[in-house]
């Protein structure tokens, strides 16, 4: 029997959603852009259909989610499984809107950013995007980022920087 009460659960679940940003920007940094580039390396390019080899991604990520929600449901685990299967699950929904809706408009919409926090990350994520190839990138979290003067210091700061051609 689960002893765990629901605010205990609640406050599992939102530590879950925050620690998944820092599990998010190693995966991003020291995953994919290291030896996951081979995957990743898709979304640093023009994408050409609908989907591309980076979305796999998202499989891989979500199989904790989906390990911890079975094993809570079916299984006996407890409500703490589901409580962090579910903030991880919650984590990909969030990421899924902010990157993959409003930074690169996989679906369409009209919404511009307008508070400081939206702007900062949506700027921050397209300086990551700036640099060619996966050396000398900026910016590996989703959720948090620096601020902009910071990142571009950065860029210019570093040799391995090679910035992406503008499209024509």
């Amino acid at each position: 029997m689960d002893v765990v009460s629901y605010p205990a659960l609640f406050l599992l679940f939102l530590a879950t959603v925050a620690a998944m940003e820092v599990v998010a920007y190693a995966a991003h940094r020291w995953v994919m852009h290291g030896p996951g580039w081979f995957l990743h390396r898709s979304h640093h390019r023009e994408r050409h259909g609908r989907f591309e080899a980076n979305d796999l991604y998202a499989v891989i990520f979500a199989l904790p989610s989906i390990l911890l929600l079975y094993g809570g449901v079916h299984l006996g685990w407890g409500g703490w499984a589901i409580a962090a299967g579910a903030g991880i699950a919650a984590y990909g929904a969030i990421y899924f809107g902010f990157h993959d809706v409003i930074v690169h408009r996989r679906i369409g919409h009209r919404y511009a950013p307008q508070s400081s926090y939206m702007k900062r990350i949506v700027q921050a994520h397209r300086l990551h995007h700036a640099i060619e190839g996966k050396q000398g990138a900026v910016s590996f979290g989703f959720l948090w980022a620096p601020p902009p003067h910071v990142l571009k210091r950065q860029i210019a700061d570093s040799e391995q920087v090679l910035l992406r051609q503008p499209r024509a």
